[in-house]
């Protein structure tokens, strides 16, 4: 089975970031970005835009390339190759648009983050990323 490709989307705002809290099959309880998978014909950003807005209902501005991971969930059979996107918040109310998917959203200080953490993340922070050095 071939790897798929995951953008995660660093959403910042007043020196923190947005993270929603998962449902679903993958990393259910931990804390993540907003993003989703890359699809056909799709560029990152237009995937991290789209993603942003289907699941948090905000706009976001001044979207740049951050680092990727190489994610192996391997008691679930899936490997990703996540890639990172550093965005501005632009506008807009934060709202559960898939409830499916996430339970919460909330801003955090790069410094507080809240744990458990989703396998993405976690390997995002050991290769030493802070979104807020860019």
């Amino acid at each position: 089975m071939r790897p798929k490709v995951g953008v995660g989307v660093i959403v910042m705002k007043d020196k923190k970031v947005l993270l929603m809290k998962r449902k679903g099959v993958l990393g259910v309880g931990t804390w993540n970005f907003p993003g989703g998978h890359l699809e056909f014909n799709e560029t990152v950003e237009e995937c991290a835009r789209r993603e942003v807005r289907e699941e948090a209902g905000i706009e976001i501005t001044s979207i740049c390339r951050g680092p990727w991971t190489n994610d192996i969930f391997r008691k679930e059979k899936r490997h990703y190759i996540t890639l990172f996107m550093v965005a501005e918040y632009q506008s807009g109310e934060v709202k559960i648009m898939e409830p499916d998917k996430c339970n919460d959203w909330s801003w955090f200080e790069w410094g507080k983050l809240p744990k458990p953490l989703f396998l993405p993340f976690r390997n995002l922070l050991k290769l030493g990323f802070d979104p807020f050095e860019i």
